[in-house]
């Protein structure tokens, strides 16, 4: 085994914390809404390695709340019961056996596991859906045709966010919303985070996902776009460069970004630490939507 010099490592470490000062006091104070999904929430590495960002970032006085999904889980849960899963630009189509099984998957599983990680890594975290304190209503979203019960936020209530918050709890919150009615919705978790982190007016939205970014020659890797405005995204949709899953991911930035957040980005989650490299380093990974 290699020997490490102590001194070297250590002044190594100190000239990182340095050069991270800057961006810590940028963000010291504000808040950053995390959408987490996808297989980045498979690999317990990567889990582990995201819980760790997320409870350095409440150390440092950052405020994170984090937004999951729970694609693979639902998938693999349906499967289990016999139901296909079938997607509509994006979108789980969504009966009322579905239905069932999204929110225990969401709301239960996946929400509480997210909450046992963060705690275990020194984080005081509270789980949440949707449907405490009315903090998503929804109403059903025909947008798309007749695609069950898929909500469309109407109203965000954002007050048990920021008491969480206020009392030193990292918010996780499952997308279930609920219709005035009392039935609850399935709302795409691209489209719920950029809700909550407009209704927080966050400095920054940040969606976790399973590809490094958008592409404008998909899979080609030099094609990796690190920005984009608002109308280029319209345009990768409208043109068809970008399809399937990526579609409520950008149009989720662009709904956020002209609602007032100051960065949107779409960045790797699979990659080790991307929260702090994003947050902390000039260079940044993924692509930034402005």
């Amino acid at each position: 085994m290699s020997e490490i010099t102590p001194v070297t490592n250590g002044m190594d470490t100190a000239q990182t914390l340095i050069q991270a000062l800057p961006y810590i006091r940028t963000f010291a104070g504000k808040t950053v809404v995390v959408k987490y999904g996808g297989n980045a929430m498979i690999d317990d590495e990567i889990k582990v390695s995201v819980m760790r960002d997320l409870v350095l970032m409440r150390i440092v006085g950052i405020n994170p709340i984090l937004v999951h999904g729970g694609g693979p889980e639902i998938n693999q849960q349906l499967s289990r019961v016999g139901i296909e899963s079938t997607f509509v630009a994006g979108r789980r189509v969504t009966d009322a056996a579905t239905m069932e099984v999204v929110e225990m998957v969401l709301s239960g599983k996946a929400n509480k596991a997210i909450v046992s990680m963060l705690c275990r890594e020194g984080a005081p975290a509270v789980g949440l859906s949707g449907k405490d304190a009315n903090l998503f209503i929804a109403e059903r979203d025909t947008d798309h045709g007749d695609i069950g019960f898929v909500g469309k936020i109407t109203q965000v209530n954002p007050e048990i966010i920021t008491t969480l918050v206020a009392a030193g709890y990292i918010p996780v919150v499952s997308t279930i919303a609920v219709g005035t009615d009392g039935q609850a919705y399935n709302v795409n978790a691209d489209t719920a985070a950029s809700a909550l982190a407009i209704a927080l007016q966050a400095e920054k939205f940040i969606l976790m996902t399973d590809v490094p970014g958008v592409f404008s020659r998909f899979p080609d890797p030099d094609s990796l776009l690190s920005e984009l405005t608002t109308s280029e995204a319209r345009e990768l949709i409208a043109s068809g460069v970008v399809g399937a899953g990526m579609i409520p991911k950008l149009e989720a930035c662009i709904a956020a970004v002209e609602d007032g957040v100051p960065r949107a980005h779409i960045l790797d989650g699979r990659a080790a630490h991307s929260l702090l490299v994003e947050l902390f380093t000039a260079q940044g990974v993924g692509t930034m939507v402005r």
